[in-house]
């Protein structure tokens, strides 16, 4: 199933839709979601929670979407926060530099490189206006960053474009009034905003998105002294080095340098190991190391984690060593002290960031999960069941006889501890086969059997088999079958 399969499911089923879209002057780059998305985004978060935050006793905030101007003067977004972009000298369009030439020419060109490289390309690639065919100006720089007046005064603030500069500025009362220890982990869930210049694919590239961010702030002296790396050190992992892939376990990565310490190592394994668990197709991801071009403009070593979708490989996560760029930097502006004691030592402590983006997460997670079983006539989203936006379908044979009120009985029993779809209407195969397509486990229907001897059908959606349980097995079955793992 390709990018228009999961659209069409996403806009049909009520995952998500355009912002707006009965509006003519609604703007691109702003998405929303449905019922069904908002569940499943909710369970795919629960098991980031688990997986990585719970799983080492981090901590979690959330932090102002408007921050100050000095915020991003300090993180260094003001001066280079900023993508490449040209004009039409002749109809006035503005596009993105690196992604024109990029499907015009097939060349690929960082977005981080220099402006002339820009001009150089288009110039030697002869590339024109893909609207009117004029020529381009020369390449500029266009800051992504909203910004907002505060008050009457109009105050200058600005949307944040990251979720982390508030855990980088509430990093000495967080360490302080939690008696923090390093290495110690705070993270973020939210929305950041980037006014991006193109925005396409719905969920693929937003000016409004949601980010789960993960900041370990450790000890740069001790980032080979972690007793946790030989609960990851056979964990296979599948590293890109320009353009040689390799597959390794992260203690072979790190002896091979190519990881550069067990504590980034580790912050690795344990993200392979929860996308794992998403459901996405493991073997069809990498962790690709960033050339020096390539990095954000903070980061000392990176990763981008990757997965091969229909539409190409997806940056599902950047995985950043900050080293002490934004402590550093924010004690500089702001005059106050970020230097913490590890044990007897005073340390101005090191990051490393393991930036998520959810919704590209969750199209991928869509795209990985839906299949088309031909052999049976439907479309199936085979998502994990402790993701399923809905757990189970209750569905009753007819509406007579005192089956609809059995139903309803059933509904009532289970509805506040999972997530339920009471159906009454319709042929029983249409509506087994809409719960196929929103990725519902299990159905349950309620037939004149049910009330001889207390048993319902329960349909597994996968394989599709159908057996009889009494209704006080409901919950023990649903229970077993959606636990996170």
């Amino acid at each position: 199933m390709n990018y228009e399969d999961v659209m069409k499911l996403a806009l049909e089923r009520g995952f998500y839709f355009p912002s707006c879209e009965v509006y003519a002057d609604a703007q691109a780059g702003f998405w929303e979601y449905g019922p069904c998305g908002v569940s499943l985004k909710n369970k795919f978060l629960e098991l980031w929670r688990r997986e990585l935050i719970r799983r080492d006793g981090m901590m979690e905030i959330d932090g102002s979407q408007i921050m100050s101007k000095s915020v991003f003067e300090a993180s260094g977004h003001l001066e280079n926060f900023a993508d490449p972009i040209i004009k039409c000298t002749k109809c006035k369009s503005t596009f993105r530099a690196d992604r024109t030439i990029s499907e015009i020419s097939k060349i690929e060109i960082p977005e981080s490189a220099d402006l002339e490289d820009f001009d150089k390309a288009i110039l030697q690639n002869n590339i024109k206006c893909p609207k009117c065919k004029g020529d381009f100006e020369s390449t500029k720089k266009f800051n992504m960053m909203f910004k907002v007046g505060i008050g009457p005064e109009e105050e200058t603030a600005y949307l944040r474009p990251e979720t982390c500069q508030s855990i980088f500025v509430d990093f000495p009362r967080l360490f302080k009034t939690m008696r923090g220890k390093l290495p110690l982990g705070i993270a973020q869930v939210g929305k950041s905003f980037r006014n991006e210049i193109s925005p396409r694919q719905s969920l693929l590239r937003l000016r409004e998105f949601y980010q789960a961010e993960i900041e370990v702030f450790c000890n740069p002296t001790k980032l080979d002294e972690i007793e946790k790396f030989s609960e990851i050190a056979d964990t296979i992992i599948r590293i890109q080095v320009d353009s040689k892939l390799q597959v390794m376990t992260c203690k072979e990565a790190v002896e091979s340098k190519i990881i550069p310490n067990k504590f980034v190592a580790y912050y690795l394994a344990i993200l392979i190991e929860f996308y794992e668990k998403t459901g996405i197709d493991v073997t069809k991801s990498r962790f690709r190391k960033l050339g020096d071009k390539e990095k954000a403009f903070y980061a000392q070593v990176a990763f981008d984690f990757e997965v091969e979708t229909t539409i190409g490989w997806l940056e599902l996560v950047a995985c950043n060593y900050r080293s002490d760029y934004d402590l550093s930097s924010h004690a500089k502006k702001s005059k106050e002290k970020f230097e913490v004691m590890d044990n007897e030592e005073k340390v101005l402590p090191h990051v490393f960031e393991i930036s998520m983006g959810i919704d590209r997460s969750l199209y991928t997670i869509l795209e990985h999960s839906l299949y088309d079983d031909k052999e049976n006539e439907r479309i199936v989203l085979a998502l994990k069941p402790y993701l399923a936006p809905i757990h189970i379908g209750v569905l009753s044979l007819i509406k007579k006889d005192g089956l609809k009120e059995k139903t309803d009985e059933i509904y009532l029993q289970i509805k506040r501890k999972y997530d339920v779809f009471l159906d009454h209407s319709g042929a029983i195969g249409r509506r087994y086969r809409r719960l196929d397509e929103i990725g519902a486990p299990f159905a349950i229907t309620v037939d004149y059997q049910t009330l001889e001897d207390q048993t319902v059908t329960l349909r597994k959606r996968d394989s599709m088999e159908q057996n009889r349980i009494k209704i006080s097995e409901i919950d023990s079955v649903l229970s077993e079958f959606t636990a996170y793992p």
